[in-house]
């Protein structure tokens, strides 16, 4: 063995020899002859078939079953991080799904209110649109028409919230008008209360 081994770059050792196989000796005349290439050890046996001062030699490098063994750990530890951050993102996904399955909830979603809304609209905006045609058919003025479509649209998307207001029990009077502030009034600095 001594004879060839400066033909190989790469060795793996795992026997059962309870001595070290390659002393310090051997690998320091194989790098004299490779004249100083580098030559990667890995030494799997235990107890060690390459002695551990093989290490010190500047073109060897020797890694042992320990060595492994710590990056297996390190691997581990790196692996369980993945697993942690996996599973934040999937408890992540989990919880929106869950939020995007109760809105659609028939019982308790509000999915089915916002149809409702948008029903209520389009049926208003049927009304008003009706209304303003048969004014123009009579030859009123675009503008007079125009406006009353306006105001009919805003005075009945407002009328709720008015009634709301004007009907709202004192002890449930503050809830009710930061609700309609948050809804109408977006952007606006809220009105001082009510005296």
């Amino acid at each position: 063995m001594p004879e060839r081994l400066h033909e190989f770059d790469i060795i793996v050792s795992c026997t059962a020899s309870t001595l070290p196989i390659l002393g310090l000796g051997a690998v320091e005349r194989t790098l004299k002859k490779r004249r100083h290439r580098p030559m990667f050890m890995v030494d799997l046996a235990v107890p060690r078939d390459i002695e551990p001062e093989v290490a010190q030699l500047d073109d060897v490098y020797l890694y042992t079953v320990d060595d492994l063994a710590q990056v297996v750990q390190t691997g581990q530890a790196s692996r369980q991080a993945a697993v942690a951050q996996a599973e934040v993102i999937i408890d992540a996904g989990v919880q929106s799904f869950m939020h995007w399955l109760d809105q659609r909830d028939p019982a308790g979603g509000v999915v089915p209110l916002i149809r409702q809304l948008n029903a209520q609209a389009d049926e208003w905006r049927a009304i008003e649109i009706a209304r303003a045609r048969k004014r123009l058919a009579k030859g009123e003025d675009v503008e007079a028409v125009l406006e009353a479509l306006s105001r009919g649209l805003t005075q009945k998307m407002l009328h709720g919230a008015m009634a709301e207001l004007h009907g709202a029990a004192p002890e449930a009077r503050d809830g009710t008008t930061q609700a309609i502030e948050r809804l109408f009034l977006r952007g606006k600095p809220p009105a001082p209360p009510l005296a």
